[in-house]
């Protein structure tokens, strides 16, 4: 296999220096050789450069941030200094398999039309046990139990309805396939920084080439971005909820994407009453009020009809809802 051209792993980095040395050691393990890791530290309490110092191997490249960024600038800030003809991001608590590139670049190389290669990925614990009932169950979940391996364009259904495409751990993308300075006027996708490069690559018109087999390892614990939007989490929930509004909004208005509209308007509609529900739990009524009747002007439901009623009701009935 030609190993030509050249892969910047980016890896954005925070506070979770025995998890990112595993990450790291995953990435330069790979079989497909030609790349460079890029490790962006969001300014992290502790001293995450001793991490990368220690591997002493010239193609990982330590940046840290004066100041926190948030994971969302923190991860599109990276891809400016990279030097790739692709672009694969790896959470910093997650792993590849050693041949996760091996597999992944030659359908790029050989159709210049695919804009990203993706594959499944397996459940791990903290301790790095897979979970074969979560994987088995995410798997079917994402929409991927069913998906053929091959070549899908358009891939608006993969990318944007069933969210198939694991842009934070499971992808290769080339890079000039998107936009990456125009595409990206705010930081408003946050949260959902991945699902919106997902939106930004099938926009292109694009392929995108799927491998069925489990080439990565999604840890879930304590600290994980699944694990605080589950707890309950006033701040997070907001951003979550407010970061989906962010990217529905901006689908909608997409013209190439019509035929789904219906389908975002109901996911837009849900985000806002999520994001309306937050700040009601929080005892803020009168924030929630208005996310409450914009949902209903999107998609009018039950669920959205008892969640202003709740917003009329005292703090102290509401809030526990």
């Amino acid at each position: 296999m030609s190993q030509d051209s050249l892969v910047s792993i980016i890896i954005p980095a925070y506070n979770r220096p025995e998890f990112l040395r595993q990450t790291i050691e995953s990435a330069i393990q790979q079989t497909y050789r030609n790349i460079e890791i890029i490790v962006f530290d969001d300014c992290s309490p502790v001293n995450l450069r001793e991490v990368v110092d220690a591997f002493q191997d010239p193609r990982i490249h330590f940046h840290r941030n004066s100041e926190n960024l948030g994971l969302y600038t923190n991860a599109i800030s990276a891809q400016r200094i990279s030097k790739g003809k692709y672009i694969a991001y790896l959470n910093d608590d997650d792993l590849w398999s050693e041949n996760f590139l091996e597999k992944l670049v030659p359908p790029l190389e050989a159709n210049p039309d695919v804009v990203l290669a993706f594959s499944d990925h397996y459940i791990i614990d903290a301790d790095g046990n897979i979970d074969l009932p979560a994987t088995e169950k995410n798997t079917r979940y994402w929409k991927r139990a069913n998906l053929k391996e091959g070549l899908y364009q358009p891939f608006h259904q993969q990318a944007l309805v069933n969210h198939s495409i694991p842009v934070a751990n499971s992808v290769v993308i080339r890079k000039d396939g998107i936009d990456w300075e125009n595409d990206f006027p705010s930081p408003g996708a946050d949260i959902h920084w991945d699902f919106y490069i997902s939106y930004l690559a099938c926009r292109s018109g694009k392929a995108a080439y799927y491998c069925k087999e489990r080439l990565t390892q999604y840890r879930v614990h304590d600290t994980s971005m699944t694990q605080s939007t589950t707890r309950d989490n006033f701040q997070m929930k907001c951003k979550w909820a407010t970061a989906e509004v962010f990217c529905y909004e901006r689908i909608i208005e997409d013209t190439e994407l019509q035929e789904f509209k219906p389908f975002f308007k109901k996911k837009l509609a849900k985000a806002k009453t999520a994001l309306g529900m937050s700040f009601l739990r929080n005892g803020q009524s009168d924030l929630a009020r208005p996310y409450f009747f914009q949902a209903w002007g999107q998609h009018k439901n039950l669920r959205t009809v008892i969640a202003i009623i709740l917003s009329f009701m005292p703090k102290s009935l509401s809030g526990h809802f």
